[in-house]
């Protein structure tokens, strides 16, 4: 595996665990966390300026930190997931083609 994505996984990992203390803070809640990472979402999508010719396999690995965000933030135990149970999670709810 290239270590890169290895760095990806820990960092989003880091991320998801900051996003869960500071709900756990009362400093964001859930529903504002999730309207972040929708428009973080759709701002990706909408990227007027991204090449046109840009592959589903592209743009599936554009999104996937943010549905992967998207997916720890609606955990309602505040358990830590690992990373694989989390990207499993995104393959499986990711939109039809």
């Amino acid at each position: 595996m290239n270590t890169a994505n290895l760095q990806l996984e820990g960092v989003l990992l880091a991320l998801a665990a900051l996003t869960d203390l500071l709900k756990r803070k009362g400093l964001v809640s859930r529903e504002e966390v999730a309207s972040a990472l929708a428009q973080a979402e759709q701002a990706a999508v909408e990227d007027h300026r991204r090449p046109p010719d840009l592959s589903v396999a592209n743009h599936e690995a554009m999104v996937f930190p943010i549905r992967l965000l998207k997916l720890a933030n609606a955990r309602e135990d505040g358990e830590p997931q690992t990373f694989s149970a989390l990207a499993t999670a995104v393959g499986q709810s990711k939109p039809a083609r």
